[in-house]
Formats: structure tokens, C-alpha cells, sequence
């Protein structure tokens, strides 16, 4: 539409510069400034009609082609393309965006779980053709990608018990939606890259619970931890008194009296010949030793 206006007010210009040059040949002076402002309007509306030829597509953008309810199957890529300016170019986005949902759902057990989550989706730049010609307005966010990324979560999270989210499987509760969403929108061209759980808010009770149980996990732990190292102790100390009684067993069986009798004569010999005053009395010893007596 804006090209046929174009052209209609560059023939009109043209029109008019026309009167105005024969006017100004027979010498109607007053006419001059009209000529020459019709060329020029002439030829602004040229230029403009000629840029109606062309079409520009930002970076991440794709390009559909409808000339009249005839939509073409090929998309225009990104930057300038030549296109029919009778045409109307709807432009879309392929670049990855996010839509969040906080919502309420159920667990297994019926319990009510606060789950907030996002999806991070695209769309197929092959499918933008078809996306407009099937979805109304070409809204597929709202149409089709939105109610079905709620519709799968509540599904899913169902499937899980709500103790288990708190904290081991909550990776696995997005896969899990990653991968139903994806088979869902897939067929219509758009494409999921990730459903990352932001925030999973368990029932009061429920989290008190399961911090109460973890402690006494925790606390179960630590006595099993203590009474494996008293027992560990308790097995060293044995090891050890085992160790002395034998080499206490094996010394008393290599102490005779005829030993003993031998290295008391010994030390009697060291004392008798030590330089100190004293009184040796020979064989009043028991054993027949002799007594010594410091006279200090």
C-alpha cells in the first residue's frame, strides 16, 4: 500500500513539474519555483518507492514473505533482501528467550509445592513459514509453547515425591520437563534447550522434617564414627598388652637363680673395688653374699 502511494504521488509530481516546465518556457517566471519543487517531490517519492523494493532483517531475525495471503516457504535471512513491495514481511526472532512461571503444584503425595522454572526456548528458523501460516497471529509463545510448559510441569512434578525435591532430585525433575516439553512443541518448530528449576518451596512441616531427620543422620553418623574409633582404640590397647606380656613371659623364662646369684656377685666386685669408705662383711649376705655397709 505505502509503495502504490508512492507512485501515485511521484506521477503526480511529475504531472506537476510538467505544467509548471511548459509555464515557465513562456516565460511565466512565477512558475519556476513550482517546477522545481515538483522535481524534487518527484523525486523524493522515486527513491522512496524504490526502497519499498527492499527489506531489512536484524541479526537473529528471520524474514516471512505473505504477498496477499500466499505465504512463502522460504524465510528471508538476516540483513538486506530484495522482496515484492507489494508484500508484507512479518519478521521473527530465532535467537534463544526465557519465559519464567511461579506456580503451585502437587507431589505424589498430594502435598502442595511452590515450583518457580523457566524455559529456554527458540524458534526453528525453517518453521517461521509455518508457524505463520498455523498459528493465530503467529503467536506461538502464548499459544502453544506457554500452556503446555505449565501443563507438562504439573504433570511432572506429580510423578515426584515432594521429600525427594528438597534436595536430590530436583536436577532430574528438569530434565524430566525439558524432555516432555520438547517432544510436545518439537512438531512445530520450536526447540528446547533447557528448563532449569530456580526455586522448589516445600510445606513448612514437610522442611522442618526433613532438617530434623538429616540431623539425626547427621548425630547417627558421628556416634558410629566415635564408637569405630573407641573400638579401634580398644583393639590397639589389646594388641599392646598382648605385646608386653609376651616379652615379660619371655624375659621370666630366661631369668634362672644361678643367673641372678652371678650378677650379684658382680655388682659386689664393682662396689669392692668403688674407692668409697666402707665395711664388707663376707658371707652374711643372703645367698651367701657379702653385706656391705657404708661407714658415712
Amino acid at each position: 500500500m505505502i509503495f502504490l502511494l508512492s507512485i501515485l504521488a511521484m506521477i503526480i509530481a511529475v504531472v506537476v513539474w510538467r505544467l509548471a516546465g511548459n509555464k515557465v518556457r513562456q516565460n511565466y517566471i512565477a512558475y519556476r519555483s513550482m517546477a522545481n519543487g515538483s522535481l524534487g517531490a518527484a523525486v523524493f517519492f522515486a527513491v522512496f518507492a524504490l526502497s519499498q523494493c527492499f527489506t531489512q532483517i536484524p541479526a537473529g531475525h528471520v524474514g516471512v514473505v505473505d504477498f496477499f495471503g500466499v505465504v512463502s516457504t522460504q524465510t528471508l535471512r538476516s540483513g538486506i533482501n530484495p522482496v515484492n513491495p507489494l508484500a508484507h514481511v512479518v519478521k521473527y526472532s530465532i535467537q534463544t528467550q526465557e519465559h519464567k512461571e511461579t506456580m503451585q503444584v502437587l507431589s505424589r503425595e498430594g502435598l502442595t509445592i511452590g515450583l518457580e522454572v523457566s524455559a529456554l526456548y527458540r524458534l526453528n528458523a525453517d518453521s517461521a513459514a509455518s508457524v505463520y501460516r498455523t498459528v493465530a497471529g503467529g503467536d506461538y509463545q502464548t499459544i502453544i509453547l506457554i500452556p503446555q510448559f505449565r501443563s507438562i510441569c504439573r504433570a511432572v512434578t506429580a510423578s515426584f515425591q515432594a521429600s525427594a525435591l528438597y534436595s536430590t532430585e530436583r536436577e532430574r525433575l528438569g530434565l524430566s520437563i525439558q524432555e516432555e516439553l520438547a517432544k510436545t512443541v518439537a512438531p512445530r518448530g520450536v526447540t528446547i534447550e533447557n528448563t532449569p528449576i530456580r526455586n522448589v518451596a516445600l510445606p513448612i512441616q514437610l522442611t522442618e522434617a526433613i532438617e530434623q531427620k538429616q540431623r539425626a543422620d547427621q548425630e547417627s553418623q558421628r556416634m558410629e564414627f566415635i564408637l569405630t574409633k573407641e573400638k579401634q582404640e580398644a583393639d590397639r590397647k589389646r594388641i599392646e598388652a598382648k605385646g608386653i606380656a609376651d616379652f615379660q613371659s619371655i624375659v621370666a623364662a630366661g631369668i634362672s637363680e644361678q643367673l641372678l646369684r652371678w650378677k650379684g656377685i658382680e655388682a659386689t666386685e664393682k662396689i669392692a673395688h668403688s674407692p668409697n669408705t666402707k665395711i664388707i662383711i663376707v658371707g652374711s649376705g643372703k645367698d651367701g653374699l657379702p653385706i656391705i655397709m657404708d661407714t658415712k
